[in-house]
């Protein structure tokens, strides 16, 4: 299922850097939800490998990713 471009409801959560995050704090802004069912498993090492290889372009291209 695509959901780009797809507006989501606020939500909340804790990040990987100790801080809560609320989606609507980054209202008007460009975010990438990176969630996977399982950790260690083949798709998502592959999906966080893809992550890794773009982020000099996603650096770039600006956003929370940046900091």
């Amino acid at each position: 299922m695509n959901l780009e471009g797809k507006k989501a409801k606020d939500f909340d959560l804790d990040g990987s850097d100790g801080k809560r995050h609320r989606l609507k704090d980054y209202d008007g802004k460009t975010v990438i939800l990176y969630f996977y069912p399982k950790d260690n498993t083949p798709g998502c090492t592959k999906e966080a490998c893809g992550f890794r290889d773009l982020h000099n372009q996603l650096k770039k291209a600006g956003g929370p990713w940046s900091e």
